[in-house]
């Protein structure tokens, strides 16, 4: 019966996309209205359809809970496709953040595993299992291209068993929330509510060359050719600040994505729920009780520090001077 239904529905929106577009009109309300041709709307409205998710938000207790498929609301890139062999698929995720999220004594680095979960029940994950001649201390960026990894126009792509994932700004997701100035898409593992604003983060390339691994300028392509300067952005270590906004009126602390790296926070400020931790091998996607394990691209990963062991936090070891996660004046 589902499956009828699903089909119905997507017969009918090709025939209301394929008027719509003769006429000039955007195929849904939250798209950008724009000269192309039928084919090309069609294309876009099918890739929407194939992934009607289901997401549900609710307070028990102490504590909001997210359970998800992790199918996203928006059009996607085509998957499988160049740079990423993996199909879309339904997931199981079961997320709880705390209400009333409260600072920790020091900043938490985020490890290999989702930084927190989208309204739309797709995970935030921005750690790439991509790594130079398999030395962890040399992580590429995802967001950078330095190797192919098949992100669409939603900064996103598939791991292996299918769970689609945001590495950096999700567009789409963006651009159905009728573009607000300050627009809340998400909360993260601590429990703090994740939004898209005009914010400048406080890290920069570093200067000069690589000391050692693969050599070369601090040009973007690794984690670790940045660094954070106190005071140079609008945010802190953690992509955050405290402040109002409409679901925070008498203010507080957030986290905010931004269009440069970090595009996702690489720290947390609360403590983050075990729920978000990884469950199976790196690149398995999400997290979660009944899902697999979060973090890592679509290419070669090297093993997550060995056999049952945690792998290390973005940058280095933890324990840093003034509680930073990166081993010093935080960096990455």
């Amino acid at each position: 019966m589902n499956a009828t239904i699903k089909l119905l529905w997507f017969v009918c929106a090709l025939l209301v996309s394929a008027a719509a577009t003769a006429h000039g009109i955007a195929p849904y309300p939250d798209a950008v209205p724009r000269t192309r041709s039928a084919g090309a709307a069609l294309l876009e409205l099918a890739l929407l359809s194939a992934h009607a998710g289901s997401v549900s938000i609710s307070v028990e207790g102490d504590f909001r809970v997210i359970r998800a498929d992790g199918l996203p609301d928006h059009a996607t890139g085509q998957f499988p496709g160049r740079g990423n062999p993996n199909r879309i698929s339904a997931q199981r995720y079961d997320y709880r953040v705390p209400v009333n999220p409260q600072p920790a004594g020091r900043v938490t680095a985020l490890r290999m595993q989702s930084f927190g979960i989208a309204i739309n029940g797709v995970p935030f994950d921005p750690g790439a299992a991509e790594f130079w001649n398999n030395d962890r201390n040399w992580q590429y960026e995802a967001m950078s291209g330095a190797v192919p990894l098949g992100l669409d126009e939603n900064n996103a792509h598939v791991q292996p068993n299918g769970a689609y994932h945001y590495h950096g700004l999700p567009t789409g997701l963006v651009a159905r929330l009728n573009r607000q100035q300050v627009a809340l898409v998400g909360w993260a593992a601590d429990g703090y509510p994740i939004y898209v604003y005009k914010q400048r983060a406080s890290y920069r390339l570093k200067s000069g060359t690589r000391q050692g691994g693969p050599g070369g300028s601090y040009d973007g392509a690794f984690v670790q050719d940045y660094e954070y300067v106190a005071g140079l952005g609008d945010l802190d270590e953690c992509n955050g600040r405290s402040g109002v906004t409409p679901e925070l009126p008498g203010g507080g602390y957030h986290y905010v994505l931004t269009e440069h790296f970090p595009f996702i926070p690489r720290c947390y400020k609360g403590t983050p729920d075990a729920s978000f931790e990884r469950r199976g091998p790196p690149g398995g996607g999400g997290g979660g009780p009944g899902g697999a394990g979060g973090g890592g691209g679509a290419g070669k990963a090297s093993p997550p520090g060995g056999a049952g062991k945690a792998p290390p936090p973005f940058g280095g070891p933890l324990g840093g001077p003034s509680g930073s996660p990166f081993g010093g004046p935080p960096r990455f």
